[in-house]
């Protein structure tokens, strides 16, 4: 009975427990929060954990938050919560650990870790519910490939919430320094659908006895295989120091086929297959581990310490996606028979070369630490190409560092939190550090030169790498210049740009209602105009644009929130018992809000201090029509802050912009409706934005439907240019400018289009796309409005996903003055500029619209009075509100009557 306790220790540390608590989601989420926070400077890991690739990729760093182990063979858990709530797939492990410290770890997939601590013991369990084993590592193992188009499937309905990490911590000698520890994994993981889904099968014993003193002892698994076909292309084999060889095989009709063979004194990676081997129902999977007792004096048992044993072999494998499972066990012996035959290679130790074997005991290991030198990688091309998105990878490669030791890195490329000339300086003092690699570099002086021509030769190879990481530019496809006579000065840019989502913004994905605004008050806070349990569908308006659901009466929750940018906290709420179907915002230099109500038909200007409702109304209510008096269906709002004329696009049922003075009496209109393919300047289908450039004196239009961007000169209405790509696809749904560059989000792609909804950055003087983004949480379905912040965070409120995601905008950038007018200007210097939230270091003054998430139901539901009602998910399709993926229909969301095809989608 006695044997039998280190197994049931074994298989607490592999599969978790069940019978755990359940901890409700909020407290998850506080945990998630919790196990985020900036680690130590004595820590060796990202102060990031989610890094944005592209559009549709991230990577997930999951490192221990800077621990130190007490005692031999601690086991230390720790989770992190799935950063986005839809379906996302693995498609690549790197691990971030030394044999120094970590005697393995494991990497498991479940929906609820054991504990919501930041880290935690792995005796209290690792999942309350099953567990799914993704990853493993030990004894400096490379990183794992998977195959093209293979992926370990994770979150949605039926994928893992939560990653916990295991990390066995066998001798802890390393740690009498007391330095922490931030051991892990980092994870490329991407949102498209991967046709073949990876998995796990463990073939582990749990009984075996290796009698000491004894030679050789086996340790027999065996399973029949039911389920559908499995594809095995990687292996992993673990034992402790007492392991000879390990080997798997898959028994079918009496013949074995070997699936892997490897000693567990060798790194202990997921090797490939060196043939394919495919594992239908009904064949016989078998492992065999070979153990020594030789120098034991006692008999050694199946357990969870160093000075245990384990027999593992870990078969990683894809299926087609219809049918997967992404984790299967065995851990018994059904078929003891069939090992008579199994083939005599099973028995034949792997031979290992001295300088590849870690001894397991550190002092062991130290005895040999100065006498063997470390493994060099061999020397790199110097072309070589890298994985995109892949930083650590870079400077490892860069510094000829080995890609499994990551620990010298003094500075993480993935934080960038510091501007690139700090990182260059920094990169040479790594380099310096490492001596670049020389065996003979403490002799001093004489090396001095050799070694800082190479530290700029790799600094400048630094340089062209990071540019292959960043987004390709796009250029203007339809530009028209500035007319002759403007003689006013633009900065111009031409460095790189890159926005990034704002991973820590809480709550992003728990947003539940339809979101037509965004704006920033004078203060900064974002401001945010929704529409509540309101819809805009088909049955919203009649063919003359006459609102048709009056008796629902208006909304009766607050419209308008004021959200604290950094924490998305409610500061303030009001608009209660005002609208029907809210749309646009905009904030003017005193701090009003204007808002458009497309129901009503009106513009409202309010004071947010005021309660006493409106202090200005234009339009008449649920009254549609063109002339000076009436609007239809207005779309949004500008206020010059110098003059106080208000501009207002007017907007679905009608074509044009009407200019009002500031105590709200008409002054002029233009536009006209398109005709046409092509339509001509001051022409609009759906103005559904407006962005001034007040120094400039222009005003510019989001032309919807149209697809471009129209700017015209405030004074005398004349068309200055157009800004037009063929990437905007078929919509250009808002705007907004900061000195020297325009920022815009297009629609939902039509069925069979190819250009994906998106933001754009661009540079204001020629009009090119300097940057393209999307959010990595969530998807963009709609983004109705965008606005940019002074300090370069961008806010876009989307109508169908009822989202708000916040960006920030990293900047590399060559400030000059340009010719404008036939005026000669000098250009004055290059300068490196990162645009950071918490310092003051920002390029000109942003205005604009920010981004982030919280949850309206839960702020409603906790207010006197207030229900959720409107703000969990709608059930009603149409309109603004969120639609299915696959829906396949078009979205009625701002139709306010059938209008000719092809016809725009409303928000």
């Amino acid at each position: 009975m006695a044997g039998r306790v280190p197994s049931l220790l074994v298989l607490l540390l592999v599969f978790p427990s069940s019978c755990l608590a359940f901890r409700s989601p909020l407290s998850v989420f506080k945990r998630f929060k919790e196990t985020t926070r900036p680690f130590s400077n004595e820590c060796l890991g990202t102060t990031r954990p989610v890094i944005p690739i592209d559009s549709s990729d991230f990577a997930l760093d999951i490192r221990m938050p800077g621990v130190i182990p007490k005692q031999s063979d601690t086991y230390f858990c720790m989770s992190m919560r799935l950063p986005v709530d839809e379906e996302a797939f693995v498609i690549d492990f790197k691990p971030r650990a030394s044999m120094d410290t970590v005697h393995h770890m494991l990497l498991f997939g479940c929906n609820m870790p054991s504990s919501t601590g930041s880290y935690w013991f792995c005796d209290e369990g690792t999942c309350t519910d099953k567990a799914n084993i993704l990853y493993a590592w030990a004894r400096n193992a490379p990183p794992t490939r998977l195959p093209k188009g293979v992926g370990f499937r994770v979150g949605g309905e039926t994928g893992s919430k939560y990653f916990v990490l295991q990390v066995h911590y066998g001798d802890i000698s390393a740690f009498r320094d007391n330095h922490k520890d931030c051991s892990g994994v980092s994870l490329h993981l991407t949102r498209l659908p991967q046709p073949l889904i990876a998995g796990m099968y463990l073939m582990m014993s749990v009984d075996t006895v290796i009698p000491a003193g004894e030679k050789v002892v086996n340790s027999d698994i065996s399973c029949h295989y039911k389920n559908y076909p499995m594809h095995v292309f990687a292996y992993r084999v673990h034992t402790h120091h007492l392991g000879k060889v390990v080997s798997g095989y898959r028994v079918r009709n009496g013949q074995w086929t070997l699936i892997g063979r490897q000693s567990p004194q060798l790194p202990q990676a997921f090797y490939p297959v060196e043939h394919p081997v495919d594992v239908s129902f009904g064949d016989l999977l078998a492992a065999r581990c070979v153990f020594t007792g030789e120098g034991r004096t006692e008999a050694t048992h199946i357990g969870g310490t160093s000075s245990d044993e384990m027999c593992n072999l870990y078969i990683m494998y894809y299926m087609e996606a219809k049918h997967a499972v992404s984790f299967m066990t065995c851990t018994q012996n059904v078929a003891p028979d069939t090992f008579r035959t199994i083939p005599p290679e099973a028995n034949i130790p792997i031979p290992v070369k001295s300088d590849m074997v870690m001894m397991h005991e550190h002092h062991k290991e130290t005895e040999y630490k100065d006498k063997i030198p470390l493994l060099q990688q061999p020397k790199r091309e110097e072309e070589e190409v890298l994985d995109q998105g892949d930083f650590y990878s870079l400077l490892s490669k860069l510094l000829g560092e080995r890609e499994d030791v990551v620990h010298v890195h003094k500075y993480n490329p993935t934080e960038k939190a510091e501007s690139e000339s700090d990182l260059v300086a920094e990169i040479a003092n790594v380099v310096q550090k490492k001596d670049l690699g020389r065996s003979d570099a403490r002799e001093g002086a004489e090396h001095e030169r050799g070694n800082a021509i190479l530290v700029r030769d790799r600094i400048h190879k630094f340089h062209r790498l990071v540019s292959t990481l960043r987004p390709p530019e796009s250029r203007v496809s339809s530009l028209q210049q500035p007319l002759p006579g403007e003689g006013t000065w633009e900065p111009e840019h031409t460095g790189d740009f890159h926005m990034e989502e704002a991973l820590d913004w809480p709550g992003v994905y728990l947003l539940p209602g339809q979101v037509s605004g965004v704006a920033l008050d004078p203060k900064n806070n974002l401001v945010i105009f929704h529409r509540g349990d309101h819809v805009w569908d088909g049955n919203s308006f009649d063919s003359k644009f006459v609102y048709q659901q009056i008796g629902l009466g208006p909304i009766e929750e607050d419209t308008i929130l004021v959200i604290d940018p950094n924490n998305a906290a409610v500061l303030q709420s009001s608009g209660k018992n005002l609208f029907y179907l809210p749309h646009g915002l905009s904030i003017d230099k005193d701090g009003n809000y204007w808002v458009t109500d497309v129901a009503l038909h009106q513009v409202f200007k309010l004071d947010p201090n005021n309660k006493e409702g409106p202090i200005l109304i234009l339009g008449r209510s649920m009254q549609p029509g063109s002339d000076q008096n009436h609007f239809c269906q207005p779309t949004d709002v500008a206020v010059d802050p110098g003059t106080g004329a208000i501009y207002v696009s007017d907007g679905y049922c009608n074509s044009r912009i009407v200019q009002f003075s500031p105590s709200g009496e008409f002054i002029t209109q233009w536009g006209e409706e398109s005709s046409g393919s092509s339509p001509l300047p001051g022409q609009f289908t759906v103005p559904h934005s407006l962005a001034l450039v007040p120094h400039l004196g222009q005003l510019c239009v989001a032309d919807r439907e149209n697809a471009r961007i129209q700017c015209f000169k405030t004074d005398t209405k004349e068309f200055v240019r157009e800004i037009k790509h063929s990437s905007f696809g078929r919509n250009v749904f808002a705007i907004s400018y900061i000195p020297g560059l325009l920022f815009a989000v297009n629609g939902k792609p039509h069925f069979g289009d190819q250009e994906p909804v998106q933001g754009f950055v661009m540079n204001f003087s020629s009009g090119e796309i300097i940057d393209i983004f999307k959010p990595v949480r969530k998807h963009f379905d709609m983004p109705h409005d965008i606005v940019a912040s002074e300090d370069g965070t961008v806010y876009i409120g989307d109508a169908h996903t009822n989202t708000v995601w916040k960006f920030t905008l990293t900047e590399k950038v060559e400030h000059r003055s340009v010719k404008k007018a036939g005026i000669e200007v000098q250009e004055i210097k290059d300068s490196e500029h990162k645009l950071e939230t918490s310092s003051g270091r920002v390029l000109g003054r942003f205005r604009g619209k920010g981004s982030g998430g919280l949850n309206l139901g839960n702020f409603f539901a906790s207010r006197k009075g207030y229900s959720r009602k409107g703000f969990d998910r709608l059930s009603t399709e149409g309109s603004d509100q969120e639609k299915e993926e696959d829906d396949g229909s078009e979205s009625e969301e701002e139709y306010s009557a059938p209008l000719p095809a092809p016809a725009p989608s409303s928000s």
